[in-house]
């Protein structure tokens, strides 16, 4: 171990200032993709989230729902906090006293050991909706039900209690057998929860992860009706003004809480990205990086650790995406797409590939460095009000994770602009990588946008005019080409994903004016400096000569107003288009 990591217990917890470390197995595996807690401290390395169940604990709401995007550790810290407070059931060999799971972490030591005396408290039912995500209401109801009666199954001693009546429990055995009514199903969880108090006299606690996965499901396929009814009905009961209840914790990516799921839970506490409470125990701080890395031997590669998976901001910290950094480090710190490849982008990818100009135009602005976007957060956003209100994808963009804002002010403030970023360079390639789809396809192929990409830094005009003819004619109306930012848009788009290139930059300042469009190399002494000047014109088709001077006009504009300007320019040397469009006809003119 490098110095600076000194052991604080001989139950392998590491720590460094605040921050802890667990490798009770003294083997440095990385958890990637456990969520469950005693197989996580029991055999891999673990940074100590156990905090977390003080917050609770300590806090005032009966319910709490927690939002942080996919990845970010909810499911394993549910599972922590049921192991903590559990008691021990005798059908459920995992749920056995489980005080050596904690021994060393934060939570048994805080404050002279006071939150001990809640460890195996209480009863707890805890249910994961991860899959409940049918392509029909009828085949995610059955995944539901399923659920249910697996976790009624993990409390079967219940048919045993001498504090349940007979009837009670030939309730509660239709459940555990599969045979409950649809009535009984949607009570299911308020009569395990009462069952699980007289039986214990201990109120229970509900623990419920990804609740909103079968919503988001039902929104996609068609049955965001029934699944809401169902989920109200089956949550209310249990979680308002239950006395068998002593709190709940829910877990999810999206807040839905303006829906009629929570419209009678006047007792829920919501927890976003823009909460200060508990904001460091979701994510990995910079602290808890630095301390992996020096326990694993890998602090060379912090800084690449930052520049891909740090950039988010969560209440008052800042904050890396945990399942990149895991992966990260235990891809011998090589830079990869590993929170991005873990599914299907689904909101992000609808936006790129529904977006129009004006979006479009905000989508390459995030794009630049530094870029930065100006828009209102609404983190009770619901899905329905996506293609209804302009600025709902943008709040489910940050709530899903690919966008962040250093104004985490007024957290319940839908109507507060915020400066929205892109959190950082894994995150920027998810854009372009959708960016360059949608506009592969606008080109007819991959092999099709390269050949316009070649003809670009080459010099070819006769295959830039025809290429770009040929996608005008395609895919745009002429009611949609009236102004030149219909063309610049499109042209940005296609540049987008060129090989030896940054991405474009779009009317930046520069000698004197604002180019329209910069395609800076990588290697400036290999490929050249690229310059594009637009212009538009409603000249008939039938008047090209007046097309090739405007595109004459736009070429001497780089020279003139000295666009090149305060660009690296190297062997490679410098490319000028100048590219005229009159409805779906092009002229383009080049100097080297």
């Amino acid at each position: 171990m490098k110095r600076g990591t000194e052991a604080c217990s001989d139950k392998g917890v590491f720590r460094k200032g605040s921050v802890r470390l667990s490798d009770r197995s003294g083997r440095k595996r990385l958890p990637i993709g456990v969520s469950d807690f005693p197989k996580a401290i029991r055999n891999f390395t673990y940074i100590d989230k156990s905090m977390l169940i003080a917050d609770i604990l300590d806090g005032d709401s009966d319910v709490m729902l927690y939002c942080r995007p996919r990845r970010f550790g909810k499911s394993l810290n549910l599972s922590m906090i049921q192991r903590f407070l559990e008691i021990p059931s005798p059908n459920d060999p995992a749920a056995a006293d489980t005080a050596d799971l904690f021994e060393g972490l934060a939570i048994w030591e805080a404050e002279d050991g006071r939150y001990r005396e809640q460890h195996n408290a209480y009863p707890v039912v805890r249910l994961s909706f991860n899959n409940t995500k049918g392509l029909t209401w009828e085949e995610t109801f059955g995944a539901i039900v399923q659920n249910i009666v697996a976790e009624c199954g993990r409390h079967r001693y219940l048919l045993n209690s001498t504090m349940l009546s007979s009837d009670e429990k030939d309730a509660f055995r239709r459940l555990v057998g599969g045979s409950a009514s649809d009535v009984e199903l949607a009570a299911s969880l308020t009569t395990l929860v009462d069952l699980l108090h007289r039986h214990h006299v201990a109120p229970t606690v509900v623990l419920v992860d990804e609740y909103d996965a079968p919503v988001l499901a039902g929104y996609t396929h068609g049955y965001y009706t029934e699944v809401v009814g169902f989920l109200k009905r089956w949550l209310t009961g249990a979680l308002k003004d239950n006395p068998s209840l002593a709190f709940g914790v829910l877990t999810g990516v999206q807040r839905i809480s303006k829906e009629s799921i929570f419209s009678d839970l006047n007792n829920l506490t919501v927890n976003t990205s823009l909460s200060v409470a508990s904001d460091e125990r979701y994510g990995f701080t910079q602290q808890e990086v630095e301390l992996l890395a020096d326990y694993l031997g890998v602090s060379d590669g912090l800084d690449v650790a930052c520049e891909w998976y740090d950039g988010y901001r969560f209440g008052s910290i800042d904050a890396y995406n945990p399942w990149s950094v895991l992966n990260y480090f235990s891809s011998q710190c090589v830079p990869d797409l590993y929170w991005g490849n873990t599914s299907g982008n689904g909101v992000l990818g609808d936006l790129v590939a529904s977006a129009e100009g004006a979006t479009l135009q905000k989508l390459y602005v995030l794009m630049e460095p530094d870029g930065v976007i100006d828009e209102p957060l609404d983190t009770g956003v619901i899905f329905p009000d996506v293609g209804v209100r302009p600025d709902a994808l943008w709040s489910m963009l940050y709530l899903a994770g690919y966008l962040t804002t250093d104004d985490t002010s007024r957290p319940n403030s839908p109507d507060q602009v915020r400066p929205l970023r892109i959190p950082n360079k894994e995150v920027a390639q998810l854009y372009r990588s959708e960016i360059v789809s949608r506009f592969t396809g606008l080109a007819g192929s991959r092999d099709r946008l390269v050949e316009l990409h070649n003809a670009i830094v080459t010099g070819n005009a006769a295959t830039l005019i025809a290429d770009l003819e040929r996608i005008l004619s395609e895919n745009a109306s002429y009611h949609d080409l009236t102004h030149e930012q219909a063309y610049h848009t499109l042209l940005l788009g296609l540049l987008f994903g060129m090989r030896n290139y940054r991405d474009p930059f779009s009317n930046r300042e520069a000698g004197l004016g604002r180019f329209d469009i910069r395609l800076e190399p990588e290697n400036p002494a290999q490929h050249p400096l690229v310059t594009i000047e637009l212009k538009r014109t409603s000249f008939s088709s039938n008047e090209p000569s007046c097309l090739e001077e405007l595109a004459r006009e736009a070429l001497d504009q780089i020279t003139e107003k000295a666009y090149e300007s305060g660009a690296q320019r190297g062997a490679a040397g410098t490319i000028r288009w100048g590219i005229a469009f009159s409805g779906k006809h092009v002229a383009a003119l080049c100097e080297r």
